[in-house]
């Protein structure tokens, strides 16, 4: 069986559902939805484990399984059916080992699809990961321009995108977003503004650019 770590531990970051919703921009029942009926249902039965665990009376999970969550999202979005995710993830796990395959570097970085499956380059050929490994030539690359990798696993999220200065870092402040480089939450910055504060002297007093404070505010503002 795979070797399953999932419990709170510090470093790992611990966040709740609702956590989630607000850091992904998507819905709170959704976000329910997925980590209930597949990565605790569906890959939870899979490899004998849950993902999730309670958290003062509240599921949650650690960063890996938001990671996954976003890359589900980019699948989505690209057209990918639940189903064909959940297999490739199954095929992937049992390749790396590991059950969190969509947090590897070497699979994201060549991960594919058509909008239909999920491909992975072996060899320098794309070959489906639904349990038939046909070789596909019509691909879509995905770009998973919001993560950053440490070594050969993800290490940070960037929920608006790098250009944000918003980070999220499993390290720092127990993985709650921060204002890069300035352990600053941006909820901080976004209470002075909505008490009417300019955000020049927000900017100001906390020592960060306007830049920054705006980011903070946006971020704020764009909760699901």
């Amino acid at each position: 069986m795979i070797a399953f770590e999932n419990k709170p531990e510090i470093g790992k970051g611990i966040y709740t559902l609702p956590d989630i919703s607000h850091i992904l921009k998507i819905p709170y029942r959704k976000v329910r939805r997925w980590v209930r009926t597949y990565w605790d249902g569906k890959l939870g039965k899979k490899y004998q484990q849950q993902y999730s665990w309670e958290r003062d009376g509240s599921v949650a999970v650690n960063f890996h399984t938001v990671v996954e969550l976003y890359v589900m999202i980019q699948f989505a979005e690209k057209g990918v059916k639940t189903h064909e995710v959940l297999t490739a993830h199954q095929e992937l796990a049992e390749i790396f080992q590991t059950p969190f395959p969509f947090a590897q570097k070497e699979v994201l970085d060549q991960v594919q699809t058509d909008g239909k499956s999920v491909y992975w380059r072996i060899d320098n050929v794309l070959v489906s990961m639904n349990g038939t490994r046909q070789i596909n030539l019509e691909i879509i690359k995905v770009f998973f321009k919001k993560l950053e990798f440490d070594g050969e696993v993800v290490s940070k999220l960037w929920p608006m995108g790098k250009e944000s200065s918003i980070v999220i870092d499993p390290q720092r402040k127990f993985g709650h977003p921060i204002i890069e480089g300035k352990n600053i939450y941006p909820e901080t910055i976004y209470g002075h503004f909505k008490a009417g504060d300019p955000v020049d002297y927000i900017a100001y007093i906390y020592q960060i650019s306007e830049k920054q404070a705006q980011d903070a505010i946006t971020y704020c503002e764009s909760a699901a």
